[in-house]
């Protein structure tokens, strides 16, 4: 069995896929012999720097918060955190903020903002949440150029189908601005996680680019059935197939054959820097999916250049 699929569920229909990077340093490489210019990667965080330092502490409990080490393997200095992504050949950076509580979104937003200035290769940012003025400051994030928003379902402890999010749900559909949403129930279920109330959301607005982070995982199949429902809606990479989640959240029966199916609608994402392993073995986790080049070649760059109109 390869990853939660037996032999005789998978179909190598795909062609050949070339083997993933081994290390970081062989990902230009990489890439050259795919033929593409570079990465789409959509999941992506930079955020403000005492943030950051607290979400690092978090994770440096992880074995107390998920029964597992979360080692920080890009533990830099933003500069040098810039400077290793565009080594390895992401194009557009995203800074994807996320609120835990009423009142840090509009401030998060004026901070993306900031940081789409002084970093010319960034993809502009908004974050939300569900509170009397998020219509007015995602208003505002859209005019002044956000094309990328981010949300976390469960570190946000809100339902998104929250009354008050409609309006700029409809904006967002409306502007056709992707929202990397994280609704799965991993690594630790919430109260508001799960596929049902994104099906919700999407039925009140199912212009909506929803892009749905880890794949939904453990969900998978489910927030694929909303992939396959909805033409705006799709799947982001982050850590997905990965020796890491494998272990708590394996990809399903028959659902390597189906995220190939879903080729166009799948998008590379990382979860850059806080990931405990080298960014090499995400894109080597994908290949050893055996997909074949084609897949490798629009999720690693076509879909999501696409989708950040790069």
């Amino acid at each position: 069995m390869l990853l939660g699929l037996h032999h005789e569920d998978f179909w190598t229909g795909f062609g050949v896929t070339t083997p993933g990077p081994a290390t970081d340093s062989d990902i230009p490489d990489y890439l050259r012999s795919l033929g593409i210019p570079g990465l789409a990667d959509i999941h992506v965080h930079f955020l403000p720097e005492p943030m950051l330092q607290k979400v690092w502490a978090y994770f440096d409990l992880a074995t107390a918060n998920y029964g597992a080490a979360w080692p920080i393997t890009y533990r830099f200095d933003e500069a040098t955190r810039l400077a290793v992504l565009r080594g390895f050949g992401v194009r557009s950076i995203p800074a994807l903020t996320y609120p835990h509580k009423p009142g840090m979104a509009r401030w998060l937003n004026e901070w993306n903002a900031d940081f789409a200035r002084r970093v010319p290769d960034s993809v502009h940012c908004g974050t939300l949440y569900p509170e009397p003025d998020v219509a007015e400051y995602v208003a505002a994030a859209l005019s002044s150029g956000a094309r990328l928003f981010k949300m976390h379902v469960q570190v946000g402890r809100f339902a998104p189908d929250d009354d008050q999010l409609d309006s700029a749900w409809e904006q967002l559909a409306e502007a056709g601005v992707p929202v990397v949403i994280h609704a799965g129930s991993a690594p630790l279920p919430g109260e508001f996680t799960g596929s049902e109330r994104i099906a919700r959301v999407l039925h009140k607005h199912p212009k909506l680019a929803l892009v749905v982070a880890h794949a939904g995982m453990p969900e998978y199949h489910e927030f694929a059935d909303l992939v396959e429902r909805y033409d705006n809606v799709r799947l982001d990479t982050t850590m997905v197939a990965t020796d890491f989640t494998e272990r708590f959240a394996p990809l399903p029966d028959a659902y390597v054959a189906r995220l190939g199916a879903l080729g166009d609608r799948v998008v590379l994402g990382s979860d850059y820097p806080n990931i405990p392993y080298p960014y090499a073995h995400q894109l080597a986790a994908l290949a050893r999916l055996d997909l074949g080049d084609d897949w490798m070649r629009n999720v690693l760059w076509h879909n999501g250049a696409r989708l950040l109109r790069s």
